[in-house]
């Protein structure tokens, strides 16, 4: 364990800043655009779905495991891209002022 944290000292350093810069960024902004940054950043899981593809296309074709949770994290990261912009979507129909 101690190999590993020497070994990976700067990266810990890095994931413990991002997670101080994430909480000083989230708390700055006002309640009401919570959902909408919210919705917004499921698009981000597109990560996800790229990481998924890439897993499935260097699993071997006898490990089961491996293409049946690729494919599953695939179908969920992307009705999570695309539920957020549609929640999105519908959240800023609800500002344009109607006809």
């Amino acid at each position: 364990m101690l190999n590993f944290i020497s070994a990976n000292q700067q990266i810990i350093y890095i994931v413990i800043l991002m997670i101080f810069v994430g909480i000083e960024v989230i708390g700055r902004v006002p309640s009401v655009l919570h959902t909408p940054l919210m919705s917004g950043a499921n698009a981000i899981h597109g990560v996800v779905v790229i990481g998924a593809i890439i897993i499935m296309g260097q699993a071997e074709s006898d490990n089961y495991l491996a293409l049946i949770l690729g494919f599953i994290a695939v179908v969920v990261g992307t009705l999570n891209v695309v539920g957020g912009f549609v929640v999105t979507d519908r959240m800023l129909e609800m500002f344009k002022k109607k006809k």
